[in-house]
């Protein structure tokens, strides 16, 4: 996910993409442990894509 779509999101729309992301990186690392993933470079791109996310919900607790 890109930072222009993400700014685009509205905040509780943002937060609902947090929880989905969370939830598909519990999902990733559940399937890491009990078998082998065909990309190992998705579980890194879910946390980045939740750093983006986190990042700009801060952002917008600062601005007020």
């Amino acid at each position: 996910m890109k930072s222009s779509q993400i700014r685009d999101l509205r905040n509780d729309e943002r937060q609902e993409k947090l929880l989905d992301l969370n939830k598909k990186l519990y999902e990733l690392r559940c399937q890491a442990v009990t078998e082998n993933l065909p990309n190992r470079h998705a579980i890194r791109n879910i946390r980045r894509d939740i750093a983006r996310i986190k990042t700009f919900i801060r952002q917008d607790q600062i601005k007020g």
